[in-house]
């Protein structure tokens, strides 16, 4: 089992998800994040006055998926979330050692 976690562009979320749902991926954590990387933030102007956005605000989503959907998922959140520009995120993967779903105590697989 894998962890696929994504930060993405806010607006692209809705593409995202409805994606992913059409590949039959049902289950995902949505969290609102700020954070920066290469592109170190942006300049945006206020009433005249310039001011720095060091933290740009993303979205992370994260899925637990079973070893044979992985590259599934990361191309379908590829392809729904990519702009081509500086900032459309990037998308980590982790090895899940296991899962337990608490309402019926399944682990593993059976618990996704």
């Amino acid at each position: 089992m894998k962890k696929v976690e994504a930060i993405i562009r806010h607006f692209k979320l809705e593409d995202v998800k409805n994606a992913l749902a059409e590949r039959g991926i049902a289950g995902m954590t949505i969290t609102e994040v700020r954070g920066f990387g290469r592109q170190k933030g942006h300049t945006e102007m206020y009433r005249g006055t310039e001011y720095a956005v060091d933290f740009v605000p993303k979205v992370k989503l994260e899925v637990a998926v079973a070893d044979e959907n992985v590259r599934n998922v990361i191309d379908t959140i590829m392809r729904a979330a990519q702009t081509g520009q500086i900032g459309d995120g990037k998308i980590f993967i982790s090895d899940l050692v296991d899962t337990v779903r608490i309402r019926t105590g399944e682990t593993g697989k059976d618990a996704l």
